[in-house]
């Protein structure tokens, strides 16, 4: 895998990092990130494209199960190859992973499939098995793409800011948000009227 850093790549405007900047960055064990603004129009429309599910998007709905991380990265890797997009296959795989692994992590579901705390009982998965609706409200991960670049992003039903943790080498987990900055091009998050999006950008260049 190759980090695509390029935060800074005035071809984009993409203009600062997300998030703070300053050397009380990890001053805290978990910082929320602020929702971001003032993005550039190309950047401000690819994102609203996404959510709204316009132009080239596609979706696929994550189930609270123990396979909906592997489930999730084979259908963006199948999105890439029918895209003509392998190129980006490592990147965008590892970044869809986390941000899948963080939503049903922090949004009411479990790794585990069953329900946490925060479930909303509204029967979204239809699944026969379980009439009550057992599980959170749909987590929903969109794909788009357009000639220069290709955008990931995860709905939630939680309307909670992503936090950036002090990232720690040794313990499993606490790494995803500084995965999803070193393997993207921006990434950020926008506050939807049912919850939320994470999105990532990626470059095809």
């Amino acid at each position: 895998m190759t980090s695509r850093h390029a935060h800074d790549d005035t071809r984009w405007e993409l203009g600062p990092l997300v998030g703070p900047t300053g050397a009380h960055d990890h001053a805290a064990l978990s910082t929320p990130v602020p929702e971001s603004s003032d993005l550039a129009p190309c950047l401000d429309s690819a994102v609203t494209d996404l959510t709204d599910m316009r132009g080239s998007t596609v979706s696929f709905t994550v189930r609270p199960d123990p396979e909906s991380v592997t489930a999730a990265r084979h259908f963006a890797m199948c999105r890439l190859v029918e895209w003509g997009l392998p190129q980006l296959a490592d990147d965008v795989g590892l970044v869809v992973s986390e941000l899948v692994t963080n939503a049903l992590r922090h949004s009411g579901g479990t790794l585990s499939g069953r329900p946490g705390r925060a479930v909303r009982h509204e029967g979204v998965y239809g699944d026969p098995a379980d009439p009550l609706g057992s599980a959170p409200s749909a987590i929903r991960l969109r794909l788009g793409h357009d000639t220069n670049w290709l955008m990931c992003g995860i709905l939630d039903a939680s309307k909670s800011a992503p936090r950036r943790r002090e990232p720690d080498y040794i313990a499993e987990t606490g790494r995803g948000l500084h995965l999803v900055d070193s393997f993207s091009s921006r990434w950020g998050w926008r506050s939807l009227t049912n919850g939320k999006v994470v999105w990532a950008l990626f470059s095809t260049c």
